[in-house]
């Protein structure tokens, strides 16, 4: 008998292609409108919630489903040059052998402490999340989370979920996230981080769910790494597999190399917190981090060089990611309809019986975030419709906030539109079909958790206003 072939999940490049011809089918049959911009009491630029108006319809020529690309790209040229920089600077790093032997120490450490060691590292990443919003940051961080799963015998879904999704959980929380929260507050006008401690319960509920996630998948793959997800990478990158019972003792250079990675990583949450860095700043700081460990390592300046551009190799299936990422949305503002999107969204919600006008709330802007991924500009179009309506339907302003920050948050986690995602899943050589099967049930569990929250929140009055 003829072996019958398995079905082949597409590639992700498939996937996004898939996404952009819908994208620009749409931009045919919606009417192109546009909300005016006001300038608020903060002075920043933002919809006016009864000021939507179809104009001339645009009609984008079919060539636009190949310029969006390499448009898309220059639109988020700044996410893709520091993923080339942050790999170059790490492998580097990794060349002098510090980071193998650093996270070697740090998972003796966890070994026999698994469930509560895994629940620990994401807790550190939720409040790094909660606190300033940590988003672009965990680039950073995911490859050392997946060499620290990978030393304790488990595979590099473990170790980029600790990081993503330790760090979302505080994203969807909130407590003092000024991207998010922070800006929405200020359109519905509400005291800035108010609500501080029902955010914080909302911190932990979050964080719990996603750590016994986590900690199940990787369990199980502990126990028979047959059953890993990517099982095909930790087969190809089976060398970089960290053997705990021949680990040698740090070196003083070595030593000297991670307090050199520890300060940088400290100088750039300073900068973001207290100077406004961005992206520019922090590439800059990985940078000078990669070129100053090399030579600290010793392992010359030919060398430096060479594994800096060795690493940015691996960031080449990420940019090019992004780029088909972001050309939906270039897709779909050329053609003049994301407003029309949002528009008839926010008209079904007021159709909706009372008791789950906030759950429609919640659906609303789960929805827009996959068009509208920048949790600030999206609080900046939407909350000034969603603030009114709240008025309207009897429901707190603080609790459209709530419903905006969990519609915005959970999602960024899921959703290939997410410029952040793609580029971790990048660094990290995931592929997007394999982490959406991945990510797919937590993100439900979580959304229907998330539903349950802002029915309370409606049912007490979650305020202060």
């Amino acid at each position: 008998m003829e072996e019958k072939k398995k079905l082949q999940v597409p590639h992700t490049f498939v996937i996004l292609a898939i996404i952009i011809l819908l994208g620009f089918v749409m931009t045919y049959l919606l009417p192109s409108g546009v909300y005016d911009t006001v300038v608020g009491e903060t002075g920043v630029e933002m919809a006016d919630p009864g000021s939507y108006h179809t104009v001339e319809k645009t009609f984008l020529n079919p060539a636009a489903l190949f310029t969006a690309v390499p448009e898309g790209l220059a639109n988020v040229a700044s996410i893709v040059f520091f993923i080339f920089i942050v790999c170059g600077a790490f492998q580097v790093v990794n060349a002098t052998g510090a980071t193998v032997v650093g996270v070697s120490s740090l998972a003796k450490l966890m070994r026999g402490k698994e469930r509560i060691g895994i629940p620990v590292f994401m807790g550190v990443f939720a409040l790094a999340g909660a606190s300033f919003g940590m988003s672009e940051e965990t680039i950073i961080f995911a490859p050392i989370g997946i060499m620290l799963a990978r030393a304790l015998g488990y595979d590099a879904m473990t170790g980029c979920a600790m990081v993503v999704l330790g760090a979302n959980a505080g994203f969807v929380a909130g407590c003092m996230n000024p991207f998010t929260v922070g800006v929405a507050q200020s359109v519905a006008e509400l005291p800035t981080f108010s609500g501080l401690g029902m955010r914080a319960i909302f911190l932990v509920i979050f964080l719990i769910s996603v750590s016994l996630y986590v900690t199940r998948y990787a369990r199980k793959v502990g126990e028979n790494p047959e059953k890993s997800l990517v099982r095909d990478l930790e087969i190809r990158e089976r060398d970089q597999v960290i053997d705990l019972e021949n680990v040698p003792a740090l070196s003083g250079r070595q030593k000297l190399i991670l307090l050199i990675l520890v300060a940088a990583i400290g100088v750039m949450i300073y900068g973001i917190i207290v100077r406004g860095w961005y992206l520019t700043e922090m590439g800059a700081i990985f940078l000078a981090m990669g070129i100053l460990c090399g030579f600290v390592g010793r392992i010359g300046v030919n060398r430096i060089c060479e594994e800096f551009v060795e690493g940015a190799k691996t960031a080449t299936y990420g940019a090019l990611l992004i780029g088909l990422a972001r050309a939906v949305i270039v897709i779909l503002e050329d053609g003049q309809v994301i407003d029309t999107v949002v528009h008839g969204l926010a008209n079904v919600i007021t159709l909706l019986p009372e008791q789950v006008t906030v759950v429609g709330m919640f659906i609303v802007q789960t929805i827009i975030n996959f068009f509208i991924n920048s949790g600030s500009g999206q609080a900046m179009i939407t909350m000034p419709i969603m603030v009114p309506l709240a008025d309207i339907m009897d429901i707190t302003r603080q609790t459209a906030v709530t419903a905006f920050q969990f519609g915005d948050g959970l999602s960024n986690a899921l959703f290939p539109t997410s410029a952040v995602l793609m580029a971790v899943l990048s660094v990290c050589r995931i592929p997007y079909e394999k982490y959406f099967r991945f990510a797919l049930p937590i993100i439900l569990i979580n959304s229907g958790i998330a539903m349950v929250l802002l029915v309370i929140c409606g049912a007490v009055g979650f305020g202060p206003f």
